[in-house]
């Protein structure tokens, strides 16, 4: 499934919304003239947003950013674009709108001063019409950017303009920005579409025309209402009737579109559209967590925004990658954290069927890190929180609200009246989801902002030894386990036995003195954090109570920055179920055969030891009884599943050859997994994920690298340096292997195999042809692949 969203965000004339990312100038440094109309930019470099500056870099553990941040390089920034405006648009309101800058952006029009944005992930909006040119004379927008006040973040921000810059053009009448509220109300035979809109009034006569379309595009109904209000900002109220409506759900996410215009007699002069989606959802304190009155299990993950090799510059299709193979694992549902996420990205979970936290915060007025949003929270944290909800609340997938993430106003007094003030915040714009806050303090005696009584529902980080307790310890409650697991893994590293767990560091003090050379955590799930648990030890306990609405496990992918449990050079999180470059780990099979109803069967580690080395053999399955382990045809013994075990194992002296796994059902087989005894590296073999693109400038193409013997096997400890040339009508937008201290840069075309992975991302340009992307290593036969655009 490949959707075209960015598209789509463009309204139907005769509001015009057009993407504003082409012909920008960018430089790296501050020149406080560069905010004046005629400075000279002709040697500054010419690009496209959105923009990540910070990816382009080197890693450097003396790069201000810190560890946390990935190391890599932040800084102060300046974009400038110059633009035309038509002599007939001077009736007209024309705004610039920003979905993300990161951070501390400020923006001139024309030499004027339109304002600062502190928070880099909030969107906003300005009002350009009154400092505008029209006709021939060029009109110049500069933004600043200043991400260098360091360090600013527990992980990796990137810096820039990273996500997409709209101009919109309206009447003088007009719907605002965020200017509509849709809501939903469903029973037994049909459902009421409640929309409520804002329209900023300046003429006499106007009525709003609201319409329902059905997921099938099919008109359900219309209404016409007078605005008949003196005011300059008029609010409409109006309900629509869907009868038999298609509901939205995580398998099956029907979206309605709203459409409304605004008319003057009986022409259009504004038109804005959104989409609904139709459902009920509850949290209940015994039952948990249900979608259309249905028992659901919320299996959730926490993602933070970067994209891996393209940082956070936002790419829809790279995003829907992430998702699709979330889906393909049983996930059903996203937390954002700890900060809003793109609005491409909502919409991508409203399409897909995902359930999101959308999360506002990782800090209020105590701050996390020296220089980071405690200093701008006083003065922006109700401009912030509020933009968010008006952004956001129209998405179905939205379905709670999160004020923050391990707020350490949690641990006093402060926190019950901040509580207090954002859920007001959050209840005032929106009274139809509930408000939660991912708490670290699991002591109902020592957490304040549990005892200010204003959360809807509980979410607790970690803790899993109290889960069991919850109703005797938060009589009448509701609960959601809002982070859960922290193991680590490094895709393709195994060391045993695994007879035991793991935990590194033993305390936030201590420093790792485990662990070897590679800078690598075994991919068998027996290691994690000393305030979390494995991923089996956690599912275990979610799945057993039924009052335990759900978890979101941390973290659905590797991310930049934040690599506990080593030093530097580790400078990505190990705590992924998926690596950087989108490569599952083994754990990812675990959650597939207890998450989906498909069949599963999968067989770990590679089969590449030396002679006579005992090996403990996993393996993962569902819809099966058993699972029989022969190695070069012998039978290794049967084994089941006991109690609540959720995969079985083997201890098998090592002996080249091939190792098979066969699971049964009464007795007939379900599925079949060999991994056989690799040879030396003899070629490349290249796999894009799709041969087919869009000539847009952003669709993408993921290539994967593997190194096999002349057999055709994956050699698991291949790391042969390959190169890439690309031809024709694309360029590398990324290469990546998935390793967590790789020093080699994401943009050049050239990147060591990982385990005998690695990945490249080739991105179209905006003309129609082919794109030829070569592999080549020493030693290698070399492979191409074609992937054609249109």
């Amino acid at each position: 499934m490949v959707l075209n969203l960015v598209i789509a965000k463009a309204q139907i004339n005769p509001r015009k919304v057009e993407l504003f990312n082409s012909d920008w100038k960018f430089y790296i440094g501050d020149d406080a003239k560069a905010k004046d109309e005629n400075y000279n930019d002709s040697q500054w470099r010419q690009l496209s947003l959105p923009h990540d500056w910070s990816i382009e870099g080197a890693f450097s553990e003396t790069n201000p950013t810190g560890q946390a941040g990935g190391g890599l390089p932040a800084g102060i920034g300046w974009y400038r674009k110059i633009f035309m405006v038509s002599a007939t648009s001077q009736s007209k309101n024309i705004f610039i709108d920003f979905d993300g800058v990161y951070c501390n952006s400020e923006v001139w029009i024309n030499g004027h001063y339109l304002g600062k944005r502190p928070n880099g992930y909030i969107s906003f909006q300005y009002d350009l019409t009154p400092f505008l040119h029209y006709g021939a004379e060029k009109n110049v927008i500069a933004v600043k950017v200043d991400n260098s006040a360091q360090p600013n973040s527990r992980w990796y921000t990137g810096s820039g303009i990273y996500r997409n810059v709209w101009l919109s053009t309206t009447a003088k009448s007009y719907i605002p920005q965020w200017g509509t509220f849709v809501t939903t109300q469903v029973n037994i035979k049909n459902a009421i579409v409640r929309m409520q809109t804002l329209v900023v009034v300046h003429q006499e006569g106007l009525r709003v025309k609201a319409s329902v379309y059905a997921p099938n595009g099919e008109l359900v109904n219309s209404i016409i209402t007078p605005i008949e209000s003196a005011d300059t900002l008029a609010t409409i109220q109006q309900n629509i009737i869907v009868g038999q409506p298609k509901l939205w759900s995580v398998d099956k996410p029907n979206l309605y579109k709203v459409v409304l215009q605004v008319l003057l007699g009986t022409q259009v002069i504004d038109k804005y559209q959104s989409f609904t989606g139709i459902r009920t959802f509850n949290f209940d304190k015994d039952k948990g967590f249900s979608l259309n009155e249905e028992p659901m299990k919320i299996k959730g993950v926490c993602m933070h925004h970067d994209l891996g090799a393209l940082g956070v510059a936002i790419n829809v299709r790279a995003m829907e990658r992430q998702l699709q193979i979330l889906k393909a694992m049983g996930c059903n549902a996203i937390r954002t954290a700890h900060n809003p996420p793109a609005p491409e990205f909502l919409d991508l979970c409203d399409r897909m069927g995902f359930i999101v936290m959308d999360e506002a915060f990782d800090m209020w007025r105590k701050k996390k890190n020296k220089q980071d949003y405690y200093q701008y929270f006083p003065e922006w944290h109700k401009r912030d929180l509020e933009d968010q909800i008006k952004r956001d609340r129209n998405h179905p997938s939205v379905m709670m609200w999160s004020i923050g993430n391990e707020i350490r106003e949690q641990f006093d007094s402060t926190g019950i009246i901040l509580t207090r003030e954002l859920v007001g915040i959050v209840k005032s714009l929106d009274n139809t989801r509930p408000v939660t806050s991912a708490l670290s303090e699991a002591d109902p005696k020592k957490n304040f902002i549990y005892q200010s009584g204003a959360l809807d529902v509980l979410g607790f980080n970690y803790h899993p030894e109290t889960y069991a307790d919850f109703p005797k310890n938060y009589p009448g409650q509701k609960f959601l386990a809002s982070e859960t697991v922290s193991g680590y893994a490094t895709r393709g590293y195994y060391d045993t036995p695994t007879d035991s767990t793991r935990h590194w560091p033993t305390s936030s003090k201590a420093k790792l003195t485990q662990g070897n050379p590679e800078f690598a955590v075994t991919a068998y799930d027996n290691v994690a954090a000393y305030w979390g648990a494995t991923h089996e030890e956690y599912w275990k306990i979610i799945k057993k109570y039924d009052f335990l609405s759900g978890e979101f496990v941390w973290s659905g992918f590797d991310f930049i920055g934040e690599p506990v449990p080593y030093p530097w050079p580790a400078r990505s999180s190990y705590y992924g179920i998926i690596d950087l470059a989108g490569f599952p780990k083994d754990v990812y099979y675990m959650y597939q055969s207890e998450w989906t109803t498909k069949p599963v069967l999968h067989l770990l580690p590679h089969w590449n030891w030396e002679p006579g080395k005992t090996v403990d053999v996993w393996a993962y399955y569902n819809n099966a009884d058993e699972v029989e382990l022969y190695l070069n045809g012998r039978s290794l013994g049967i084994r089941k599943k006991q109690g609540d075990d959720l995969h079985v194992s083997w201890k098998v002296p090592y002996e080249a050859g091939t190792l098979r796994a066969t699971s049964r059902l009464n007795g007939k087989i379900v599925l079949t997994e060999e991994v056989k005894t690799a040879g030396a590296p003899a070629r490349i073999e290249l796999v894009a994920d799709r041969k087919l693109i869009k000539s847009d400038g952003n669709d993408l193409s993921f290539v994967t690298v593997r190194i096999l013997d002349a057999a055709g096997n994956l050699v698991p400890n291949a790391d042969n340096l390959i190169n890439f040339i690309i031809k024709g009508k694309g360029m590398l937008a990324g290469i990546d292997n998935g390793s967590q201290n790789s020093m080699e840069s994401f943009k050049e075309p050239h990147r060591k195999a990982f385990h005998g992975l690695c990945l490249a991302i080739v991105q179209a340009m905006q003309s129609p042809g082919a794109i030829t992307l070569t592999a080549q290593g020493d030693g290698l036969k070399p492979a191409t692949v074609i992937i054609r655009v249109r």
